[in-house]
């Protein structure tokens, strides 16, 4: 009997912690909408059908974490770390990077509305191509950035090198670039070192971080196995405001 129950308990436990996550949100919004600015609810269905898809899908969602990709993550890393290829490895960060990246809806979404603004501005023609060539640069731009990150994320993991450092170089560096960078590309630059985090990668990425700290020897996956997603951060402002300082 106790086996039996375990899953169940495991399921219900699972179905409880995204509850648990959006009740503030739920509380906060309904207080303001109620207490503050004192109005009902536009289209209350709406709204009810909306959450229960956000509570479904966000259930969904962390399930297939803990089943699929956490798992997944940590197994290629180990199968790479058994293989002893380092081209491999480092093949495989780059275009893991690049991958999650270049494909990524909030991406897009700033790229898109950043060729727009551009081609307002007189940057750029005012045409479908040059708003889309705009675009896609910008976007294949933080991608690779990304799958570099990546990849200097692996070999601080191999290297065992302080990540303290690099961090703060990174953004020393672009602390310099921003002073030099034309005013129109920084904003742009900045968020896109938000927008590269995305619910695919940050999984992936902290489980291949994770599994390779795990499989080395000598290492601690708790000070060596996180980082990955700092640098996926950082170096697409750095490549940006780059950008912006070869094309100005």
């Amino acid at each position: 009997m106790k086996h039996r129950a375990r899953p169940l308990l495991m399921v219900l436990w699972g179905a409880v912690g995204p509850l648990r996550d959006l009740a503030p949100i739920v509380i906060v919004i309904a207080f303001f909408q109620i207490v503050v600015l004192r109005q009902p609810f536009p289209d209350l269905g709406n709204v009810v059908v909306g959450l229960v898809c956000v509570y479904l899908g966000l259930t969904l969602f962390i399930r297939g974490l803990e089943t699929g990709l956490f798992p997944l993550g940590d197994a290629l890393a180990q199968g790479f770390a058994n293989r002893g290829s380092l081209s491999a490895l480092l093949a495989f960060a780059f275009c893991l990077g690049f991958a999650t990246t270049v494909a990524e809806p909030a991406l897009i979404a700033i790229a898109g509305e950043a060729a727009e603004v551009a081609a307002e501005a007189g940057a750029i023609a005012e045409t479908d191509r040059a708003r889309s060539s705009y675009a896609l640069t910008l976007r294949l731009v933080v991608a690779m950035s990304v799958g570099a990150a990546i990849v200097l994320g692996v070999l601080r993991i191999l290297k065992g090198w302080p990540i303290h450092y690099l961090i703060i170089g990174g953004y020393v560096l672009v602390t310099a670039l921003t002073v030099f960078a034309p005013q129109e590309i920084i904003g742009v630059a900045y968020d896109s070192g938000g927008v590269t985090t995305s619910t695919i990668t940050v999984p992936l990425v902290t489980a291949l971080g994770v599994g390779l700290a795990t499989s080395i020897r000598g290492r601690n996956p708790m000070v060596d196995g996180f980082g990955l997603i700092a640098f996926a951060s950082l170096t697409p402002m750095i490549c940006v405001l780059a950008y912006g300082l070869v094309t100005r």
